[in-house]
């Protein structure tokens, strides 16, 4: 566990990066005020557990919600879109992903199969299936206990206005905290790390990066970020894809014709 700090009775906003089950899944929390409540790792049940003990919670997972539902194949659904798909083409892609690709933002492709999709993806399926089972409902129903799914790098791309740099980069890393950090949240501003970075430091080999945060952490607390918009600015995001399948949440209003 990284950081803990004791809870109030408000809404809390967590963000959840679930992986392929070599390592933990990273989770962040933010109060409404933006402030960091807590940033750690866990297993599911570990995850879950930590959601388990909150009474009002917005919960944003980095995974698709479900297999691909075939929404993709029906006439009627590709007849209605924005450029409508070729003949033929996107059938086997989730509608959000379709849309997403519109916009030239990459996204993995979600199978119809769940032992056909990679283990992160049936992680996060788990983890929809169990945050079910502890009475949260899919955004935007209007209850204590809401999830809803995100892409931490489509948020990056549409907070940014472009696609950033590279996520384990270092670059990328000080790029997406700074984003998070000109956003409101209350964590450090990664630009001060260039202040210790003298000649001196440099020949001895010491980087000050004890206030930059890892990529996981980054994803969990862009996660964390969207669920608070969604609650508390409904009209400071973008929802893509279709109810059945899993709407997609991307922090903006309104998004550009192309990252």
């Amino acid at each position: 566990m990284l950081i803990h700090i004791m809870f109030a009775s408000r809404m809390t906003f967590v963000g959840i990066d679930p992986t392929a089950g070599q390592r933990p899944m990273t989770y962040a929390a933010l109060d409404d005020d933006l402030r960091l409540l807590a940033l750690g790792k866990g297993d599911l049940n570990e995850v879950l557990a930590f959601v388990g003990g909150l009474s009002q919670a917005v919960v944003a997972v980095s995974a698709p919600q479900r297999p691909n539902q075939g929404v993709m194949d029906r006439p009627e659904v590709r007849e209605q879109l924005s450029p409508p798909p070729r003949p033929g083409r996107w059938r086997t892609f989730r509608m959000a992903e379709y849309q997403l690709r519109q916009h030239r933002i990459s996204c993995p492709r979600t199978a119809a199969s769940e032992k056909d999709c990679p283990v992160w993806m049936q992680m996060g399926f788990a983890l929809y299936r169990r945050l079910e089972g502890q009475g949260f409902q899919a955004y935007p129903e209007k209850t204590d206990l809401q999830w809803l799914e995100v892409y931490p790098y489509a948020s990056f791309c549409v907070l940014l206005g472009r696609a950033p740099f590279p996520k384990i980069s270092l670059e990328g890393r000080i790029q997406r905290q700074l984003i998070l950090y000109e956003e409101g949240l209350r964590i450090p501003d990664p630009l001060h790390i260039f202040d210790e970075i003298t000649r001196h430091n440099l020949l001895l080999g010491r980087l000050p990066l004890d206030e930059l945060y890892s990529t996981d952490a980054l994803d969990a607390l862009v996660a964390a970020y969207s669920a608070w918009l969604a609650a508390t600015h409904p009209e400071g995001v973008t929802l893509l894809g279709d109810p059945q399948e899993g709407q997609l949440v991307l922090p903006v209003a309104e998004l550009k014709n192309s990252y």
